[in-house]
């Protein structure tokens, strides 16, 4: 009866991307990303002077409208180049291949600031989804998945010992009316604020966090607790 209820309030679909999300991909790549960083660093010692950088920042637009060419979303988003790629066998594919992509973000003073980007791929589950018949996904069941998806993902990456301080969630709502450099721009507020809190880390003192942050709290779908779906098992598999 409670799989029923939750099968027909759809709750289980963005709840499952999530757990599918990180633990086929994030659990994976994550914890090997600063060896990544840190070999690219050695070479190129400029670009990521940060190392409060050193992390995936992973776009969680909320209209679920990802693009396959982020310098096609934004010209002020510039591919540089590959990080170091991780091999392994999975699922029966002997050579799978994990790699990020190494972003140029250009401000308003043409200053170029460096950072591993890319979108949280299954936000384009949602939207495909929301375009098909079979599943009838309303524009608003989208929107509610993809704050369940990002209020999910927090918390498991929160509980995440692995993937601890080895990525940023960047969540965000895009403006009614369309804006050339809104995708940089938001990039960019959590790149200076990573810049600020290592800043304050040298000297001892503590970031502020403006209230403009788009947080859990902000991300509020109205559904209580004991709505959400439970995992199957409670010792930890």
């Amino acid at each position: 009866e409670m799989s029923e209820m939750s099968e027909r309030s759809k709750q289980n679909v963005a709840h499952g991307l999530a757990w599918s999300y990180y633990v086929g991909y994030l659990k994976i790549v994550l914890p090997r990303l600063k060896k990544s960083m840190e070999e690219f660093s050695r070479v190129n010692p400029n670009l990521l002077a940060c190392r409060k950088t050193w992390k995936l920042h992973i776009l969680v637009p909320l209209s679920c409208d990802v693009y396959d060419d982020l310098e096609k979303a934004d010209s002020n988003i510039q591919y540089v180049t590959d990080l170091t790629e991780t091999t392994l066998a999975r699922a029966g594919n002997k050579k799978r291949v994990y790699k990020h992509s190494l972003y140029a973000i250009r401000d308003e003073e043409n200053q170029l600031w460096h950072c591993a980007v890319e979108y949280a791929t299954p936000l384009q589950s949602l939207y495909a989804m929301s375009q098909d018949e079979c599943a009838a996904f309303s524009r608003e069941e989208r929107l509610e998945q993809a704050k369940l998806f990002y209020r999910t993902l927090e918390d498991i990456l929160k509980g995440s010992k692995e993937c601890a301080d080895a990525y940023r969630l960047i969540a965000y709502e895009e403006p009614e009316e369309a804006e050339t450099h809104f995708l940089s721009r938001e990039i960019l507020w959590h790149l200076r604020q990573e810049h600020h809190e290592e800043i304050s880390v040298l000297e001892g003192s503590h970031p502020h966090t403006p209230s403009t942050v788009l947080d859990s709290a902000e991300l509020n779908l109205q559904i209580s607790v004991s709505d959400l779906p439970q995992p199957l098992r409670t010792d930890g598999f």
